[in-house]
């Protein structure tokens, strides 16, 4: 009896070790760490200083806000093109489904930092692509995409699209195909049937994308210092400065912080405003 009682709690004993050890050990130090005041050479020590916080805020809000914007582009348009191509791949895909999913995951068993650096080559002002372009006089010569908040979003959206194709085609693919032969059945046109029966079912789908892209997006530093310029500066990009270069750990602590902060607030926002509730009403069916 003791044995079954335990059996659950044994079960769960490795996972919650590990959240233990890698998540909370490490969030815990940080968050200490952000109220310490000091420096490297002489050490730091434990305050309580919260106006570090406020500092970080006042000092780096312009790429704080930038980085929201940023990653809140990069989930739209990600949603916009991730939705036909999971759904081609649902309904249309047939026997080769496996396939199409694996020919979209291909590029990524490559390290994110080389893919990143290739689209640099692909983009820079002479590359493979402007570089023609200019040539033939269809482009002028002074126009460019590297540095740009364009470069910066596309590198994102690329870096991202299989993290909202397949929690979206998953969604889609639990579908009961004669859910959508019955509300043809019942005369509602292609538009009508998309937006009434399959768009609402496959919500649990865009969810879990969003949550998948949003947080990483807008949290990321790779694509903005690549493919991006200072006017494109991501706050990953500051706490990475602040970290590795600065030695500056209160503040680099408190940045983290309060962008995850930030995030968690976004996070729950959209789940309320989109109803968790309904959602799982939906993925219950």
């Amino acid at each position: 009896m003791l044995r079954r009682r335990l059996a659950p709690y044994l079960l769960v004993l490795p996972g919650g070790l590990w959240l233990l050890l890698f998540f909370v050990v490490p969030m815990v130090t940080m968050l200490s760490l952000s109220l310490q005041q000091g420096d490297v050479v002489t050490g730091y020590v434990f305050t309580g200083h919260w106006q570090t916080y406020v500092d970080a805020v006042v000092n780096y809000r312009t790429q704080l806000v930038r980085s929201l914007i940023y990653g809140g582009i990069t989930t739209v348009v990600l949603i916009v093109l991730a939705f036909p191509v999971a759904y081609w791949i649902a309904f249309y895909g047939g026997r080769r489904k496996a396939t199409y999913l694996f020919l979209l995951l291909l590029p990524f068993f490559v390290s994110f930092v080389l893919r990143t650096i290739s689209w640099r080559q692909i983009l820079t002002d002479e590359g493979i692509l402007l570089g023609p372009l200019k040539d033939a006089g269809l482009l002028h010569q002074e126009f460019h995409v590297l540095g740009t908040p364009v470069a910066v979003i596309g590198g994102l959206v690329y870096n991202f699209l299989p993290f909202m194709v397949l929690p979206v085609y998953v969604a889609l693919e639990r579908i009961d195909p004669r859910v959508v032969e019955a509300a043809r059945d019942l005369y509602a046109d292609p538009a009508t049937t998309f937006r009434k029966v399959i768009f609402p079912l496959a919500l649990p789908g865009v969810f879990a994308g969003v949550l998948m892209t949003f947080v990483p997006a807008s949290s990321d530093y790779v694509n903005s210092a690549v493919l991006g310029s200072s006017s494109t500066t991501m706050i990953g990009q500051v706490i990475q400065s602040q970290y590795l270069t600065s030695s500056n750990y209160p503040t680099a602590s408190a940045l983290s912080f309060t962008l995850m902060a930030v995030l968690l607030i976004g996070v729950f926002a959209y789940a309320r405003a989109l109803g968790t509730e309904d959602v799982m009403k939906v993925a219950a069916r």
